[in-house]
């Protein structure tokens, strides 16, 4: 037996909650789709964590996501990093970006509220699918604080020669959590930053087909609060998170502005009126292209 399945067998056996670390392009979602069905094999409950926030195996970019999985006819057959190839979600929590990058605290809170909801819900094991940042000082302060409030029995990282060992060294001295250290498999093919691009664009696209929603909004609704005197045109295809008002989150959607009647309507598959809405860091064009949006240069403030 190979080194890749004593891993998946054992976690699958008796993991409680399993956190994926890697490179782009490492191979995180294939070791944890083997780990999840292995585990629904062994009639185990798995909720699925997904954490990159730009290349979704589950619901749309921007945000992080659950889904539960109670049996193993549920489990896709060939699951793979590719959008929405594990399904809708069940829970998430809306970050507003496809980069970790600005966005430490509410990607770190979202995780940390999914693996809740998650143990809410029955699950044995939870696999946390994480994103590809983990060099420099931000991508080593992003893992070491998921560590942190995730508090998993195990961290796998996969690598290509010793990229993570700074990182794996920092879970190792700080954490009474076991680390496995694995290379990337051969067979794991690299993508490029247009393929990258194209995913997300076809997450979007399938996230926002119709039936749509459309809602008139209030300036009031909005975190952060909009400053005095400001243009609702600005806000125009700014991706936003739909709060029910309680904590949680109904969905994602965007702003649209008409500056013939003057009003801002949300645009979202969402069943259910929000109370509120999160501003996120990224506009999304006609053609499902996210840009990024600084918000203190938006509203003219630090």
């Amino acid at each position: 037996m190979d080194r890749y399945q004593t891993v998946v067998e054992r976690v699958a056996e008796t993991g409680r909650v399993a956190m994926l670390i890697g490179g782009l392009d490492s191979g995180k979602t294939s070791l944890g789709c083997a780990i999840a069905s292995a585990a629904l094999a062994a009639e185990r409950t798995v909720g699925y964590l997904d954490a990159d926030l730009g290349q979704k195996s589950i619901g749309p970019p921007t945000a992080v996501t659950v889904k539960m999985f109670r049996h193993a006819e549920e489990f896709p057959a060939s699951a793979s990093r590719q959008a929405g190839t594990l399904g809708e979600p069940d829970a998430m929590s809306f970050v507003g970006s496809t980069s970790p990058q600005g966005q430490l605290l509410p990607l770190v809170v979202g995780t940390a509220r999914m693996l809740a909801e998650a143990e809410a819900a029955g699950a044995d094991l939870v696999v946390v699918d994480t994103s590809g940042f983990v060099s420099g000082v931000y991508g080593q302060l992003l893992k070491y604080h998921k560590v942190e409030l995730l508090q998993p029995d195990v961290v796998i990282g996969l690598q290509r020669g010793e990229e993570l060992d700074p990182l794996l060294g920092i879970i190792r001295r700080f954490f009474d959590t076991e680390v496995v250290a694995l290379p990337v498999p051969t067979e794991v093919v690299s993508t490029s930053v247009d393929d990258r691009a194209q995913g997300r664009e076809a997450a979007f696209r399938s996230y926002f087909a119709e039936p749509l929603q459309r809602w008139r909004v209030k300036p009031t609704v909005f975190m952060p609060a909009l400053p005095a005197l400001f243009e609702p045109d600005q806000l125009d295809r700014i991706l936003v998170g739909l709060s029910d008002g309680q904590g949680t989150t109904l969905g994602i959607g965007y702003l649209e502005y008409s500056a013939d009647e003057g009003v801002l309507r949300l645009i979202s598959p969402a069943a259910e009126a929000p109370k509120a809405l999160k501003l996120g860091s990224a506009r999304l064009d006609p053609d499902f292209r996210v840009r990024r949006v600084d918000l203190r240069n938006l509203f003219g403030t630090d």
